[in-house]
C-alpha cells in the first residue's frame, strides 16, 4: 500500500510556513483594527474581527501539537471556523461602510485563501481518519 504522507522534512517545512503565514495574518488584522474609525459599530465589529483573526494562528499551532489524528481533526475544525469567521467580519466591515472595501481586499483574499487551505486539510484528514477506522474494523 503506497504511503501518501509527505516526508517529515516537507511536512515540517509546510507546517512552519503556514504558522508564519497565520502569524502574519494576525498582525495584519491587529493593524487593521487599530486603524478603524472610533465609532460604536466599528468598535463592535473590530472586536469580533480581532478575536476571530487572532485565533487562527493560535489554534493552528494547537492543532499541530495534537496527539492523535482525531484530535488534529477537531482542532483543525476550530481553525477553519475562525478563518471563515475572520472572512465574514472583513466582508461586513466593507459592506457596512466602516472601511473602504478596497483597503480590505488583500486581507479579505488572505482570509479566503486560509479558509480554503484549512477546509482542504480538514477534508483530507477526515478521509484519512475514516480510512483508518475502516481498516481497523
Amino acid at each position: 500500500m503506497p504511503d501518501d504522507r509527505l516526508p517529515v522534512t516537507n511536512y515540517a517545512r509546510a507546517t512552519e510556513a503556514l504558522k508564519k503565514r497565520t502569524r502574519d495574518f494576525e498582525l495584519r488584522i491587529i493593524q487593521l483594527v487599530r486603524s478603524l474609525p472610533r465609532s460604536r459599530e466599528a468598535r463592535i465589529v473590530g472586536d469580533q474581527l480581532l478575536r476571530a483573526g487572532t485565533a487562527v494562528g493560535a489554534n493552528y499551532r494547537a492543532a499541530c501539537r495534537a496527539r492523535s489524528l482525531k484530535e488534529f481533526l477537531a482542532k483543525l475544525g476550530v481553525v477553519l471556523e475562525e478563518s471563515d469567521e475572520s472572512a465574514f467580519w472583513l466582508d461586513l466591515t466593507g459592506a457596512a461602510g466602516i472601511m473602504k472595501a478596497s483597503r480590505l481586499s488583500a486581507l479579505q483574499s488572505e482570509a479566503d485563501e486560509l479558509t480554503a487551505i484549512f477546509a482542504a486539510s480538514w477534508w483530507t484528514t477526515k478521509r484519512k481518519l475514516q480510512a483508518l477506522q475502516k481498516k481497523r474494523s
